[in-house]
């Protein structure tokens, strides 16, 4: 771990100069509005260990893929969410000489901040430079969520023990590379550039995929409070477009820089309308100045706290920790645009590529129905929908046919781009978690129209693959499944993996269900569907029906625990106490082959299944299960410590679930897996949320109802959070003494609280 950052309820600050951290806070201090974002790289030039990061939602390039050797069924390319032109860049001159923090003589003060409450990212420093000049510098910049294709950053300059000349380049840069490009391309084309006076306007193009993005920017500088009009030199070189102008600035005497960037996509806009629309987005951002441009995205952000707000008394780092998890969720996902997902790195950093995984459905999909209107969860759903045909050609790929469909473990267009054969081929327990997503949409929201419109066509698609999977073991007599890798990819290419096998069993019986229920309420449609998938019900359900009545599942009657996968009890059965401090992280500290032998667990696998499906088991079963399984879980993916916070919760284990709802809430602030400066991990703060709301909260829904079984920690002097579910908006608010229920609607409602029914009238609170 790594606590340099200041604890504060609604802002995260790091207050000291440590070239060290750099990287990590880079991250951390990301911004973005759902359409764009930026890793908190600097304003002006700096040489140092950085990784500069501007993106744009939907942008893509398919890297060809780069492997050893190849095999069949291996997708051409890596889909990313590339690193996109760079509109912060203001390079700052004193007399000749850049400010650069790398090759200042001493940074004597430092402060970045980033206000989760108000949505800005600002830092001020104070440096000595080579020439012995002090210097004095304030920049203050956002993305706006008023209006998602502005950006604007205020820049002050106080020459604090000189008067000479200032020279400032405005500019936007397009000759930009991906850290992780495998063959150490350049992705982007410029396709068009315009240099004016204080403007600059570059559009370049992606390779091979074409996405055009137009970038544009026009500056000011001010000096005692008035705007100063200077001749700027203008620059166009390939993929790169500047003003330049110099500017007498006094000893003691604040200047100050304003930029209005635009940044526009052709997933928007045409591309012959994108420079004239730039034009006019950058001259609003100018005549709108930057305070009240500031105050509408601020506001925005005021509306989204107000009504997804977690509130903790008496525990300022599980505060922060919340808030910095909701705050970032909401950078990265509006959920106004049903083309686009929620990447694992969101907008902080280039690895996972930035696309597509199972963690949207696992670990976002709650966050979404809980905290937005039911539209935004149903554009998850709807966006694999959207994929089918692509998943049945992933499945055909790999010699499945007649319709079974295997969505991909990672993909921005329905395509898999995934190349790593254990994850690639054997990751199937994805399939799984697209269908139970679906299945939880629908029970929170009751749209059970959704099933006859869209999902049972997928639920088809996905219990084909299952079906055709699997095989008869005749010495068991069952239907078993081999070569998978579980959630667990400490341990891949197993037989028998629980988690797996629980959940093909469940979608084969779900897919059933919805058939029935779809042929008994629309019909019609049911029958065009039947017609257009060439589903041949009797005899493709009646397999179905066999193979979930006779699927293996590994239980060690002994232990009274589920069997994570064949031969797994047969491992040296150590604990993660007998590690010693010096082996964590394991996957940056020994050897794969290592790692694949050792009993160790990456993340929550059999409790997985526990978590998903807990009404299906006893709690004495669960709690047999969680015993044996989390001492063995290193915890070293970032998805694992807010299932075991949940299961904890459920069990009574205060101080586990605590332990672990810290652990998920802090990852990337304490930087506890040690690669937070790879990028933040944004679908595991969606975990976070379900820790809190599922754990502490003890939320279930249930036969149509809303179910809670709040307890607080000992730490904690009271919570606080709100969920919104079919039309209603409720809070819970926990003290040691009681729980307050307020019904924040025009319609009384009935719920259950540690399973009593009660009922809240509308405007009005209940006190248990």
């Amino acid at each position: 771990m790594k606590q340099y950052l200041q604890q504060d309820e609604w802002r995260i600050i790091e207050d000291r100069w440590n070239p060290a951290h750099n990287r990590i806070s880079e991250s951390i201090f990301s911004i973005g509005n759902g359409i764009m974002g930026q890793r908190a790289n600097f304003e002006e030039r700096y040489t140092g260990d950085s990784l500069q990061g501007t993106y744009v939602a939907g942008v893509y390039y398919p890297d060809k893929t780069r492997v050893g050797w190849w095999k069949n069924g291996y997708p051409e390319y890596f889909a990313k969410v590339i690193n996109a032109p760079n509109w912060i860049g203001l390079g700052i001159e004193v007399d000749g000489e850049h400010l650069d923090l790398a090759t200042c003589k001493e940074v004597e003060s430092f402060r970045r901040e980033l206000n989760m409450q108000l949505g800005y990212l600002e830092r001020s420093f104070t440096a000595r430079m080579g020439s012995g000049k002090r210097v004095k510098v304030t920049a203050k910049r956002f993305c706006s969520l008023a209006d998602g294709e502005i950006g604007a950053i205020r820049y002050s300059f106080t020459p604090l023990n000189f008067s000479g000349t200032l020279t400032i380049t405005s500019f936007i840069d397009a000759d930009v590379i991906n850290q992780d490009s495998n063959y150490d391309e350049k992705f982007w084309v410029e396709v068009d550039a315009k240099v004016k006076k204080r403007q600059v306007y570059i559009t370049a193009e992606t390779r091979k995929t074409q996405f055009q993005v137009c970038m544009g920017a026009k500056f000011a500088v001010f000096q005692n409070g008035k705007e100063t009009d200077l001749v700027a030199t203008k620059t166009h070189r390939a993929k790169y477009v500047a003003n330049t102008v110099d500017v007498p600035c006094t000893e003691e005497q604040e200047l100050v820089i304003y930029k209005y960037a635009a940044v526009l996509s052709s997933l928007n806009h045409a591309p012959e309308d994108l420079m004239d629309k730039c034009k006019e987005k950058v001259q609003y951002a100018f005549e709108q100045g930057f305070d009240q441009l500031l105050e509408a995205h601020s506001q925005h952000w005021l509306d989204k706290w107000e009504e997804a707000d977690i509130r903790i008394e008496g525990d300022v780092a599980a505060q922060q920790g919340i808030r910095f998890n909701i705050f970032q969720l909401y950078q990265t996902y509006t959920g106004e645009d049903e083309r686009l997902n929620i990447g694992p790195k969101g907008f902080t950093g280039e690895k996972y590529g930035g696309v597509t995984y199972w963690d949207t459905e696992a670990y976002c999909l709650p966050f979404y129905l809980a905290t937005a209107e039911e539209k935004v969860a149903r554009n998850l759903v709807y966006y694999r929908f959207k994929h089918l045909q692509k998943a049945i050609e992933n499945a055909e790929k790999l010699g499945f046919t007649d319709g079974a469909a295997l969505y991909p473990m990672v993909t921005i267009n329905g395509e898999e781009c995934h190349n790593e054969w254990e994850i690639t081929f054997e990751e199937i327990h994805r399939n799984g978690a697209i269908a139970f997503a679906i299945y939880d949409y629908i029970r929170y929201t009751g749209d059970k129209a959704y099933l006859a419109a869209y999902g049972l066509e997928v639920l088809i698609g996905i219990a084909r693959f299952w079906a055709q999977r699997v095989h008869f073991s005749q010495r068991r007599g069952q239907y078993v499944m081999h070569g998978v890798t579980g959630p667990n990819e400490y341990e891949n290419n197993v037989n028998n993996n629980w988690y797996t096998s629980y959940i093909a069993r469940w979608c084969l019986q779900y897919a059933m269900d919805a058939i029935a229920y779809v042929e008994e309420t629309a019909p019609e449609k049911f029958q065009i569907l039947e017609d257009k998938i060439k589903f041949h019900r009797y005899t493709e359900t009646k397999k179905w029906k066999e193979i979930a009545d006779n699927m293996y599942l590994g239980e060690d009657e002994a232990l009274g625990i589920y069997v994570q996968h064949d031969g797994f009890l047969d491992k040296d059965l150590l604990t993660v106490n007998d590690l010693r401090p010096e082996d964590r992280p394991l996957n940056q500290k020994w050897s794969w082959d290592r790692i694949l032998r050792s009993v160790f667990i990456k993340q929550a696998d059999v409790l997985q299944g526990l978590y998903l499906f807990e009404e299906h088991f006893e709690e004495d079963t669960i709690r047999r299960n969680f015993d044996f399984y989390e001492p063995r879980t290193v915890h070293e993916s970032s998805l694992s410590p807010c299932v075991h916070v949940i299961l904890a919760a459920k069990l009574g284990k205060e101080a586990k679930a605590y332990e672990m709802y810290l652990r998920t809430a802090r990852l990337d602030l304490d930087d506890y897996n040690n690669d937070t400066e790879d990028g933040l991990h944004i679908t595991s703060m969606a975990g976070t949320w379900m820790a809190f709301v599922k754990g502490f909260g003890g939320m279930r829904v249930y036969d149509d109802h809303l179910y809670f079984s709040p307890f607080i920690p000992e730490k904690w002097a009271s919570y606080a959070f709100k969920v919104r579910f079919r039309g209603y908006y409720v809070e819970v608010v926990v003290n040691k003494n009681s729980t307050t229920i307020q019904n924040h609607s025009e319609q009384a409602l009935t719920l259950y609280v540690r399973n009593e029914k009660k009922t809240v009238e509308a405007g009005g609170s209940l006190v248990c």
